[in-house]
Formats: structure tokens, sequence, C-alpha cells
């Protein structure tokens, strides 16, 4: 997965140049990050709606959608799929891989601090 996210990212670095004519890639670009953004919210959005419908064959197709759209935007603002590896890897370290960072503020601001002040606030946190 990780080579053909990077594979795309080059793709869509690559059709930056091409006639949005002929590349609907060159010309999503052309429309700027609203559309992007709209894009990727319309794919998201149908990803949930084949998976309330457990329609697996779908949820694979439009989540190739989903991806292909993310990697475009993040083109657009200058994010490579490296930096979003190492905010996993990080994010991994601090909470383990399956894990989504908490919302409480004090486990944010904690980790600006360090992992042991992190650590404490996830273990306060989880009492809550």
């Amino acid at each position: 997965m990780v080579d053909s996210v990077l594979k795309l990212h080059a793709a869509v670095l690559a059709a930056r140049t091409r006639d949005p004519a002929f590349s609907r890639t060159a010309k999503l670009i052309g429309e700027g990050v609203p559309k992007m953004a709209k894009k990727l919210a319309e794919e998201a959005v149908e990803v949930g709606l084949e998976a309330v419908q457990a329609d697996r064959e779908r949820v694979i197709l439009e989540s190739a959608d989903l991806i292909y759209n993310l990697v475009v935007l993040w083109s657009e603002i200058g994010i490579a799929p490296e930096d979003v590896w190492r905010e996993m890897d990080r994010r991994e370290q601090l909470y383990g891989i399956a894990e989504k960072l908490p919302k409480n503020r004090a486990v944010k601001q904690a980790e600006s601090q360090g992992t042991e002040a992190a650590a404490l606030a996830r273990a306060v946190s989880r009492e809550d």
C-alpha cells in the first residue's frame, strides 16, 4: 500500500503539467483546493454509505477513489506521503498503531511536554 501511495503521489505531481483537457487529475488540480476538498468529502461519504449497505466491493472501489482524492489534495498543499507516515509513526509510539489520538486537551498539552507527561495524561483520561 505504501508503495502504491508513493507511486500515486509521484503520478499526481507529474500530472500537474499535463493538459487539463486530457488529464482528469490536471483538471481537478486546476479547479483548486475547494473542489479537491469537496471531492474528498464526497468520496468519504460514499465509502460510508457503501459500508452501511455492506457492499464490500463498492467499499473497495470507493476507498481507492478516496485515497486518490486525498493524495491529490496532499499534493496541492505540499504534503508528501512520508509526512503522513511520520505522523502515523509518532502516534504509534504514543498510543499504539490501532488507536486514534485522544480529543482530551490535557493529553494534547502533555504531548507537547514529552512522552512521560503524555503517558500520565493518557492514564488519567482513560479513567474518565
